[in-house]
């Protein structure tokens, strides 16, 4: 009996041993995606391999998280995909943790392990720009922007003059910063209308202020220092719809889109084009150089699902996709390549898990997910580039405890 025993126990452990060799080698960074999502209920990162072929995922071996030093949030991933930056809360729950953004390596087998935390007070949205050498903070009714750069190891110092105060109107109220997009400095190489143009070498970066319904322009400069180009002496930024919640900009710097959750003008998203040197046919006034100013769209805002949110367009920008939070749906729009007009598509819904709070698409156009916080899932959709259509998966990747972000590579 002692020796069956012993030869059922040995073979559970060659078992379980196999499963998680399995599970540790089931990802290469040279030919799989990797999809990383940050759980607030295990307050873990996990990590996923994706078949580019078939858009199977499968869960990385990340033994014991790896945890996050405090309760995560939003997350982005450097341009390399080599490191992951959260945003993260202190918590009682968590003894030691602490509010700011935790930086995780990323190894080329997808397990992760933490780094280090910038403590902050209250950030709520982060963005990174397309060359990976700076990291963008806002910090809620604050009322700023944090900049840091980002050395050797993804070690962020934050910049002089940082954190940069956002401007208040004539007659307002003090802003609350509520999300924020920078403009690329790298093209697609390939498929894009934008593709044969040459990207610049300066950046913007666009800031909601959910308070005053604005959107505000600043100028990077090459320290990182953030410089307002401000509208009006009484109106620093350009008018969104009520409590803009959402940014983003397209891969060749024609468009903005702000997406509008609460009050009259909710439920919508404004869509403005921007002086560029690519976009200089729709916006004949713009000045030379370029300088990146905000004009809004004829027939802005359009109406869209129930309290939007994240909004993204894809690595082509061919159209843009819009999560409605409230009504656990995406909106999936056209956009017009010279004027940025938005046009539904059909179906012009498509539908998520419950409580969506993410979005993310992949580079090459090919697979999107929503990380839906009260369903514990991931929501999958194939991606057709010609037309935009969304194709749900039959089955949503399951995660641990409220999934909170995500972020594809």
């Amino acid at each position: 009996m002692r020796i069956r025993l012993t030869w059922i126990a040995a073979i559970i452990a060659l078992v379980l041993i196999g499963l998680l060799i399995a599970c540790s080698t089931k990802y290469s960074s040279s030919s799989n995606g990797l999809v990383v999502v940050p759980s607030q209920g295990s307050a873990v990162m996990e990590s996923f391999s994706l078949d580019l072929a078939n858009g199977h995922v499968t869960e990385i071996n990340n033994i014991n998280g790896p945890p996050t030093p405090g309760i995560p949030t939003s997350i982005v991933l450097d341009p390399a995909g080599a490191f992951a930056y959260v945003i993260v809360y202190q918590n009682v729950a968590l003894p030691g943790s602490a509010t700011g953004i935790a930086t995780f390596q990323i190894a080329s087998d997808g397990k992760m392990s933490y780094i280090a935390t910038a403590q902050m007070t209250n950030p709520v949205a982060i963005a990174i720009d397309s060359a990976g050498k700076f990291l963008f903070v806002a910090n809620g009714s604050e009322g700023t922007v944090s900049v840091f750069s980002v050395g050797s190891g993804a070690s962020l110092t934050e910049v002089a003059g940082s954190p940069f105060p956002l401007p208040m109107p004539l007659g307002g109220q003090p802003p609350t910063a509520s999300a924020l997009a920078v403009t690329p400095t790298v093209y697609p190489i390939a498929y894009s209308y934008c593709s044969g143009f040459t990207a610049p070498t300066t950046e913007n970066l666009y800031v909601t202020d959910s308070i005053n319904y604005l959107v505000l322009n600043y100028q990077v400069a090459s320290s990182g220092m953030l410089v307002p180009q401000i509208v009006s002496p009484t109106v620093p930024g350009v008018p969104t719809g009520s409590t803009p919640d959402g940014v983003t900009v397209d891969p060749c710097n024609r468009f903005a889109y702000v997406s509008n959750g609460f009050g009259s003008t909710a439920n919508s998203v404004s869509a403005y084009t921007i002086c560029s040197a690519v976009n200089t046919a729709s916006q004949p006034n713009c000045p030379t150089p370029p300088d990146f100013s905000l004009h809004l769209v004829k027939g802005s805002p359009y109406p869209v699902g129930d309290n939007p949110g994240p909004l993204t367009v894809d690595a082509y920008g061919g159209f843009l996709y819009v999560l409605n939070v409230g009504s656990s749906q995406i909106s999936s729009f056209r956009m017009s390549p010279t004027t940025g007009a938005l046009t539904p598509l059909s179906p012009p819904t498509v539908n998520t898990g419950l409580g969506p709070t993410s979005i993310a698409i992949r580079s090459d156009d090919s697979w999107m997910f929503v990380a839906n916080l009260t369903a514990g899932t991931l929501s999958q959709y194939g991606v057709t580039p010609a037309t935009g259509q969304l194709t749900p998966q039959s089955q949503p990747v399951s995660t641990f405890d409220y999934p909170s972000g995500v972020a594809v590579k």
